[in-house]
């Protein structure tokens, strides 16, 4: 008979007995299983005992046991070496939840908290002591606001010491990380005792578990301080080059970059581009004359050269006129451009966008503004509208003024190699949004269409975590709208799971079948046949001529027509070529009839739609020329010769053909798996029987 499922038998040993074999009742008290074993070694006061498992972890199960009381009273030992032992067995047992409760309920973190502050061994039993503390402390049990003020100072001198053991700092680092954001109060005094220099000493050390809790206590100030406060200090970090520090020796270090690193990392870039927060939320102010000054500032790098003002010498109201009309040229929809800017998000920021723009490339501002005053009316890319819509994008890609996550990790390399990376980054952006405008051949209705892909053009090379500006401005270049278009597609095919490897390998067999039609539509439109223009000397194409292959496909047949005729019969044609006489197909540059008139920009224009057949005319090779009346009909035309001849049908509209009659074909074939997950690999074929030694017994009839 089975055991019932709450029973299973577990191993218990004892220092200097016999280790027992018992069958443990889940459904017992613990206390009552604890007396059962102790019975067994005739141990009395079995409730001064716990099960501690032997593997693995090595945690208690229990909530009262003998060794806590032992290793607390180990650290009151008058002997060094019985504390260092007692610290050295506490640690890894402090990390378990029930042990710590049983250690703070005795008082262990006064007596931690006294060895601490104490500080006579400032080498591995303090880091023992610190390590110690923390582990309890983690548990949450009791809170950090509880912590004294000498012991804070304590730790602080610790921190600020030259002459320090190396495992002792990171964890003093680390207990004022904690009490930093957890008690503003003590906060305070943290930011007061620690001097922002002293962090600093600490970056530039080698040893990158010093580095990284540096780090640490230097984000807590941030997070705990003013935005004001959070201003200057940043400025003074700044000056003080530590940006350069954490680009040329954290990031490019020859050492991993840990986790925690980046997490803090990430929090520093996040509170920096908090800073733009203000200016993002604060609409411009008509009434300001600085701003207003500001407006003009950018009107007049776009339109008034240096020493050239405009409208010298005009009235008032045609000045005034002049004015709003090149703000209606910088791309601002209202009269008073003012208004546009009223919105927030952005607000100021984006004129401090456009005005840096200005000033820090006016070379590439002015070619942005003077090219789209020049285009076609709606073809202009609005400068201020994309700005505008720009640094929004921008503040949403970048998460300005978005509280910091507590696990993200997802900082950029790149805003580390720049003094003002928001601002580079906007310079960088507002050229390729006038690149990719150009490309899509945009006109004002597809404004937010370009927008999108401008934003996904920023965000897949924000995602590949460029080092650089100057690489970052090569891999988003380098992303065209087709290429946008391409990786659209192909993801989309992904999503549908087109791309499975079972998938393909269906596409792959489907497709001899399918270019078999393709090849029968081709040569049914030759069948069909056409009208060709006649091109003279003069490049007159006033006569047509008829073309049309025979049913048997076996000849050519044409012959000239009248303007406005209809399509002649296949009998009335005069001229006859043999399939069999044909030698070669010719595309393009290398047709007799193209290559005869030059190089001209007008033969430029028949290249793509020319070809000719090769044949054999008695002993001599003649051709017979063509101009397609389209680029459709010279793919249709030239590939239904090549099938005609026994060539590969190569052409652009043969592959869309091919895609889109795969596409359908294997969704028809698909239809009854829809949310069945395809797998990768087919399944194992089984391994035959051992013997073969079986057969039907056609004796016995079926009921």
């Amino acid at each position: 008979m089975a055991p019932p499922r709450n029973v299973v038998k577990i191993a218990v040993q004892k220092s200097d007995a016999i280790p027992q074999l018992i069958q443990l009742d889940q459904a017992k008290p613990l206390a009552t299983v604890l007396k059962e074993v102790c019975d067994v070694w005739n141990v009395t006061d079995s409730e001064r005992y716990a099960l501690k498992f032997a593997d693995g972890h090595k945690r208690y199960i229990t909530e009262n046991d003998l060794e806590a009381q032992q290793l607390l009273g180990g650290l009151q030992s008058t002997s060094r070496e019985g504390c260092y032992q007692a610290l050295k067995n506490l640690v890894p047992l402090a990390s378990d939840m029930t042990f710590a409760q049983e250690v703070i309920s005795r008082d262990g973190l006064q007596r931690l908290s006294a060895i601490i502050e104490n500080g006579d061994d400032l080498g591995e039993m303090l880091a023992l002591g610190l390590r110690a503390f923390l582990e309890l402390m983690e548990h949450g049990v009791v809170s950090w606001e509880t912590l004294s003020i000498p012991f804070v100072r304590k730790v602080v001198s610790y921190v600020n010491m030259n002459l320090m053991d190396a495992s002792v700092q990171p964890l003093a680092l680390r207990l004022l990380e904690s009490v930093t954001l957890s008690s503003p109060a003590l906060g305070q005094l943290v930011k007061s005792e620690v001097p922002l220099d002293r962090l600093l000493v600490h970056l530039q050390v080698r040893n990158q578990q010093l580095q990284t809790k540096a780090m640490a206590l230097l984000t807590a100030l941030l997070q705990g301080a003013s935005p004001a406060e959070r201003k200057h200090m940043l400025d003074y970090l700044w000056q003080r080059n530590l940006r350069q520090f954490i680009y040329k020796n954290i990031i490019h270090s020859a050492a991993p970059m840990g986790d925690e690193m980046a997490h803090h990392l990430y929090v520093l870039q996040a509170l920096t581009l908090g800073l733009l927060e203000p200016r993002m939320r604060t609409p411009l102010d008509p009434y300001s004359q600085e701003q207003r000054d500001q407006l003009q500032a950018l009107r007049q790098a776009a339109f008034e050269p240096e020493g050239e003002p405009s409208g010298t010498g005009l009235s008032a109201d045609r000045r005034r006129s002049l004015c709003v009309r090149e703000f209606r040229k910088l791309g601002f929809s209202n009269s008073n451009p003012a208004q546009d800017l009223e919105r927030v998000p952005p607000g100021l920021l984006a004129l401090d966008n456009m005005l840096y723009f200005s000033r820090h490339a006016p070379s590439a501002y002015s070619r942005f503004v003077l090219e789209n005053s020049s285009r076609e009316d709606k073809h202009e890319c609005p400068f201020a509208q994309s700005s505008i819509q720009l640094t929004v994008l921008l503040c949403e890609l970048l998460h300005v003024g978005e509280p910091c996550s507590e696990t993200a990790q997802d900082f950029s390399p790149m805003f580390f190699s720049q003094d003002h990376s928001f601002h580079e980054l906007f310079c960088v952006a507002i050229q390729l949004l006038n690149k990719t405008w150009k490309e899509m051949r945009a006109t004002r209705e597809d404004f937010d269409k370009v927008m999108q892909v401008v934003r996904e053009q920023l965000a897949r090379t924000l995602a590949l975590k460029p080092t650089s500006l100057e690489l970052f401005r090569t891999k988003v270049n380098a992303l065209t709208y087709g290429e946008v278009l391409r990786l659209r597609q192909t993801e989309r095919l992904h999503q549908e799971g087109t791309l499975a490897p079972p998938i393909l390998e269906l596409r792959e067999k489907l497709k001899p079948e399918l270019m078999g039609l393709i090849r029968q539509q081709r040569l049914l439109r030759l069948c069909e046949g056409m009208l060709f223009r006649k091109i003279s000397s003069r490049r007159r194409q006033d006569k047509l001529w008829f073309c049309c292959l025979s049913p048997n496909h076996k000849v050519l047949q044409y012959g000239d027509v009248e303007e406005g005729a209809n399509p002649p019969a296949l009998e009335s044609l005069p001229e006859q070529l043999p399939v069999a006489d044909i030698r070669a197909l010719l595309m393009g540059k290398d047709c007799p009839h193209v290559r005869e008139k030059g190089s001209g920009k007008q033969n430029k224009d028949l290249y793509e739609l020319a070809f000719s057949i090769s044949y054999d005319h008695g002993e001599e090779e003649a051709y017979l020329n063509f101009i397609a009346p389209s680029k459709r009909d010279f793919y249709l035309w030239t590939d239904g010769l090549s099938a005609l001849l026994g060539s590969t049908m190569g052409s652009e509209q043969t592959r869309l053909d091919l895609e889109q009659l795969l596409t359908m074909e294997t969704k028809l074939r698909l239809l009854e798996l829809e949310n069945v997950p395809i797998p990768e690999q087919p399944p194992p074929i089984p391994p035959p029987p051992t013997n073969f030694n079986f057969c039907y017994d056609f004796s016995i009839t079926e009921p």
